[in-house]
């Protein structure tokens, strides 16, 4: 994999609630973790989503402090793309490629990524740092995914391929997270 020019990572909907809802939380909640240690690493910047926050609860509060001067975007929508604040704060990044990370996989995670390609973003759905109630419905929705297009990889697969090569100064803080997080 080549390296990946300008990445926004967007983490959509990690609130408590949800995240007490999906099979193998504590995974999802750890890896995001990763993510976004990770971006704060690399400089790259990050979306929050909340579905609905007035009702379902803000960004869990440990997340959102591993991440660099984080946005946080209230949505109604399932898509963030479709999402009229989150589709023009994404527009006006810069950013042309999005890793995606969140809750859950097969509604707003998979509506998400298939806007985000739909508008013409190249997206990277961090399939170890997504989570669902039914972990069939969450391969079914990657497996969809893919097929339009969406790379699914492992967030350490792709936070390497940002690094591009031993030499860069993030590479002994880095593999010192990804023993971290094992």
């Amino acid at each position: 994999m080549s390296p990946v020019p300008a990445p926004l990572l967007l983490c959509v909907d990690l609130q408590p609630a949800f995240l007490a809802a999906i099979s193998d939380s504590q995974r999802v909640h750890w890896r995001c973790s990763f993510a976004l240690e990770s971006a704060r690493g690399l400089a790259v910047p990050v979306l929050f989503t909340e579905q609905v926050p007035a009702k379902l609860g803000h960004t869990a509060t440990d997340l959102l402090a591993l991440a660099e001067s984080p946005v946080v975007l209230a949505k109604d929508t399932f898509s963030a793309l479709a999402d009229p604040a989150t589709a023009a704060h994404l527009a006006g990044s810069g950013a042309r490629h999005l890793l995606i990370t969140g809750i859950e996989t097969p509604i707003c995670v998979y509506q998400t990524a298939a806007g985000a390609r739909q508008a013409g973003y190249e997206v990277t759905v961090l399939a170890d740092c997504v989570g669902a109630r039914r972990a069939a419905d969450a391969a079914a929705a990657l497996a969809h995914l893919a097929k339009l297009g969406c790379a699914v990889l492992p967030a350490e697969s792709v936070f390497y391929s940002l690094l591009h090569d031993a030499s860069h100064p993030f590479f002994r803080a880095y593999t010192a997270l990804v023993k971290k997080y094992g």
